[in-house]
């Protein structure tokens, strides 16, 4: 298991419920998943050479990147190497750099906005004119929106530039024209089996309007408010994407936008589950719980049983996060919103720890998974949840 995050616990738990005997590896000893494996070592998980000789050593017989973006492609790197079940690592490498599945996007006729990577301010400066703007500036290998800027005027250039770079392990960005949305973004998981796009379970993506970021992330919602053509449309495109890439038994995380030119656009297909308790609610929404098969799928193990769900209920998760500057000193709640909504408070934010009042998903303290009776209550919750949660700062 490649990280230990209390995000990842439930991969780690569900590997040992299934009665493997289960090892975890990253560079933070104290990551809360290590207590729950077998055996612990501490080897980046960015490192591959490091977890090849690791996986050698210890004769595993299948690795898991769960809900992480910069493991996933050494997972495969890895599996491939060792002849373990696996995706292609070329395929997750594409889906793990923005430039490259931009670019990938576009050989293979997929709509894509026009983008272009550069490694320093001076390229970009000498570039941004042959941009219609507004246009987007992202590292092209974080997640949770971290780095990612709308700019609308050159003079902008040079400080989101240098705070893409300040997120980006490759110290690559891209530059991306904006593209309107008809409706809110589209996100949520997918899982392929044998190369069979064979369930999915899509959400809306909801942002700050207290925070400088145009797109500072507060969660997604369920179900979809998006019409069927258009989920239909965006499942064949995801089929088409995952055959060609000769994905296998995989999961996903999707983030896609419908424009107001009437195209689907996918933006993310991420090679590993999402983050932010996405498999959690989707169990919660579907019944379908992925972890097993993400599980099952390392292994090689027949996962032809998965198959779609409606969802049923509406649901959303909410990142946690402080208003002002200071020390954690923990969460307040509406009594009434506790009882009725409140299904699940995560967190690894220990009282006294240092918390910044809300930029983007790095300030995040904690996830909570929210349930509703409706559509219009959960819009106008989501809308006002400072009302309903505080984080107390000192």
């Amino acid at each position: 298991m490649l990280g230990g995050s209390i995000y990842q616990t439930y991969a780690i738990k569900e590997a040992v419920r299934q009665g493997h005997y289960v090892i975890t590896c990253d560079y933070l000893p104290n990551n809360p998943g290590h207590q729950f494996a077998h055996e612990y070592h501490n080897v980046s998980t960015t490192d591959k050479e490091a977890v090849l000789e690791l996986a050698k050593s210890l004769k595993v017989d299948g690795i898991v990147a769960y809900a992480s973006d910069p493991a996933a492609p050494t997972a495969a790197y890895v599996c491939e190497k060792l002849g373990l079940p696996t995706s292609p690592y070329q395929s997750v490498e594409i889906l793990s750099k923005k430039h490259l599945f931009r670019q990938y996007l576009t050989e293979h006729g997929f709509n894509v906005p026009k983008a272009k990577s550069y490694k320093t301010f001076e390229e970009a400066e000498a570039d941004i004119d042959s941009f219609k703007l507004p246009v987007m500036v992202k590292p092209v290998d974080s997640s949770g929106s971290k780095g990612i800027n709308k700019l609308t005027d050159k003079s902008q250039l040079k400080a989101f530039v240098e705070d893409a770079l300040s997120y980006s392990r490759d110290k690559i960005f891209l530059i991306e024209e904006f593209i309107v949305k008809n409706g809110p973004q589209i996100s949520g998981d997918a899982f392929s089996v044998d190369g069979k796009l064979v369930f999915h379970c899509l959400g809306n993506e909801f942002y700050s309007d207290k925070v400088d970021k145009d797109f500072a992330p507060l969660g997604e919602c369920w179900p979809t408010v998006m019409p069927k053509e258009v989920i239909d449309t965006l499942e064949n495109d995801l089929q088409r994407l995952i055959t060609s890439l000769e994905m296998r038994s995989n999961a996903y995380n999707v983030e896609a936008i419908y424009g107001e030119d009437g195209k689907v656009y996918i933006l993310e297909l991420g090679a590993r589950s999402g983050g932010s308790l996405i498999p959690q609610i989707t169990a919660l929404a579907t019944g379908v719980d992925m972890v097993p098969y993400v599980i099952k799928a390392a292994l090689g193990e027949d996962c032809s049983d998965l198959k779609m769900a409606p969802v049923k209920g509406f649901w959303s998760n909410y990142m946690a996060h402080a208003n002002e500057t200071g020390k954690y000193a923990g969460i307040e709640y509406d009594e009434d919103f506790k009882k009725n909504h409140l299904v699940d408070y995560v967190t690894d934010t220990k009282i006294g720890d240092d918390v910044h009042k809300y930029r983007d998903a790095q300030d995040c303290v904690g996830e909570l998974i929210l349930k509703y009776d409706n559509a219009e209550q959960m819009t106008e919750m989501i809308d006002n949840m400072d009302d309903f949660i505080r984080i107390k700062v000192n």
